[in-house]
């Protein structure tokens, strides 16, 4: 059904399609209820019970207002996000770019929200049982001099809505964002985070996670050195990983293939692949690997296991494959 709606969709702009999608789930929620998630190859990671490995990845559901709707897909666990202290407009539009010939995207949304205070409104509506994890990430217009502050005024303000929250330290789509992979800004960073994180855990009786998520846009021995930092700060896991800066000549010559932003979907999926591997062996085994990018099918979501992900997100793949696909992937491991 899917493969005759996408082209009518195809003709909106990707904004507005997102948003009929968006309406299309509300009405799925009205009609069929709110479930649990499928239990499928159920696992604890970072202390926390996953129904099953599959998750959203961040950027679907920015201000976690639609996690109910969401959830009737069958995810194991939804990122939301990501959210900054303050609302913002993001970057101008158009702003996503949809290639088809490679069911790819390009985006440089620039982290547009409702900021913290509202998304933590809407965290605290939802009926949904499963793990919710929360991006968070810097305003545009923070100097990084003080952009500590901001993860760590998100952290507080939204900790009591999340079960675990990714640090964004690798968006292409704003400015100097990806300085805090540098060794020493990551470690000033986690340091902070997680001191902040134990204060609050004392606080509420509750300890939640904190993961990193990282570009692929990095050699393997910049890789290595970040997870030195992961594993030596005492975060919990790391997303594996974020959109890429590159164009392979397959994308540059297809029509907005050479658009600057973030390029998603199958493109992304060997490299992606690759720095989860690398990850693997140069971390201790207790902190986890979420590993995202390209994850358009069965084959791909093993490819991602195997190479040693303990749990897996998608988003472009529900652009071109459609609705049915999380539960393509989640009843195979049935």
């Amino acid at each position: 059904m899917y493969s005759l709606a996408r082209p009518l969709l195809f003709t909106l702009p990707p904004e507005q399609a997102h948003c009929l999608a968006m309406q299309a789930l509300e009405c799925r929620l009205a009609l069929k209820g709110l479930s649990p998630p499928p239990v499928a190859q159920a696992k604890t990671v970072m202390g926390l019970a996953f129904a099953n490995p599959l998750g959203l990845a961040a950027g679907f559901d920015k201000n976690a207002a639609h996690i109910d709707a969401v959830a009737t897909l069958g995810f194991g666990f939804i990122e939301v996000g990501g959210v900054t202290p303050l609302p913002q407009a993001g970057n101008p539009t158009p702003r996503i770019f949809r290639l088809p010939p490679a069911e790819a995207i390009i985006n440089r949304m620039g982290l547009n929200n409702i900021g913290a205070v509202a998304v933590a409104a809407n965290l605290k509506k939802r009926r949904y049982q499963g793990i919710v994890a929360v991006n968070i990430g810097k305003n545009a217009t923070t100097d990084n001099a003080v952009a500590i502050d901001d993860y760590t005024s998100c952290l507080e303000t939204l900790y009591r809505g999340g079960d675990f929250f990714v640090l964004n330290v690798s968006s292409p789509n704003t400015q100097n964002l990806r300085d805090w992979q540098q060794s020493d800004a990551l470690h000033r960073l986690l340091v902070a985070v997680l001191k902040k994180r134990d204060q609050l855990a004392e606080q509420q009786q509750r300890r939640a996670p904190i993961a990193v998520k990282i570009a692929p846009d990095m050699t393997d021995d910049d890789v290595r050195q970040l997870a030195a930092v992961i594993g030596d700060t005492g975060a919990d896991g790391v997303v594996a990983t974020n959109t890429t800066t590159a164009r392979p000549p397959a994308v540059t010559a297809l029509l907005n293939g050479q658009q600057s932003g973030g390029l998603s979907g199958p493109p992304l999926k060997e490299r992606a692949t690759a720095i989860i591997k690398i990850l693997r062996t140069a971390l201790p085994p207790e902190i986890a690997i979420i590993g995202v990018g390209g994850i358009a099918g069965i084959a791909d979501a093993e490819e991602k296991l195997a190479a040693g992900a303990d749990l897996l997100q998608l988003y472009t793949g529900l652009i071109y494959r459609g609705a049915t696909l999380p539960l393509d992937i989640i009843q195979h491991w049935q």
